[in-house]
């Protein structure tokens, strides 16, 4: 399985923060990320993402709304266990659910979630901290995951606005 964790865009300011709506520069961001994101799959024969999972928040639907539009063939589904609090624990049952549902094929999950859960996920996957940059803002990493456990994954790349460059 191919899993991209993706952190929602920059997002403004509001009175509730599960509110918090993306600003013009992180609808940008998303925007050229996810042209750079199908460039980075399509070099290294990665498919396309089959489902967005996000956190119910403004800023992470609104996120997965624009990933959502690249690529039309994505189911995209709310998921409890990417919203803030939650931790890498609660990711590893979801997604030990949605490979069990998948079968043999090969599948790309997307998540999209909020700081620190988005980099402390990446690093759980890795099986190490550290190794990779912490996601800003509109950032993402993708890996090739095993299965849904600490150290089974081996990360791919990570790519950040503005310029969407590989790392790694």
């Amino acid at each position: 399985m191919f899993l991209t964790i993706w952190r929602h865009g920059e997002a403004g300011v509001a009175s509730n923060d599960r509110m918090r709506e993306l600003t013009v520069t992180g609808v940008d961001d998303i925007g050229f990320g996810c042209q750079r994101f199908h460039a980075h799959c399509e070099a290294r024969g990665i498919p396309h993402p089959q489902q967005i999972r996000y956190s119910e928040w403004q800023r992470t639907t609104q996120t997965a709304v624009l990933i959502a539009r690249a690529y039309n063939h994505a189911r995209l589904l709310t998921c409890d266990a990417l919203i803030p609090g939650r931790g890498p624990a609660d990711v590893d049952a979801m997604l030990g659910l949605v490979a069990e549902d998948a079968g043999e094929g090969e599948s790309h999950i997307l998540l999209v979630s909020h700081q620190p859960l988005v980099s402390a996920l990446v690093d759980h996957y890795d099986g190490a901290s550290g190794n990779a940059p912490g996601l800003l803002p509109g950032g993402f990493a993708t890996l090739a995951l095993e299965v849904p456990a600490q150290g089974c994954g081996q990360l791919l790349f990570v790519a950040q606005p503005p310029d969407y460059g590989i790392w790694r």
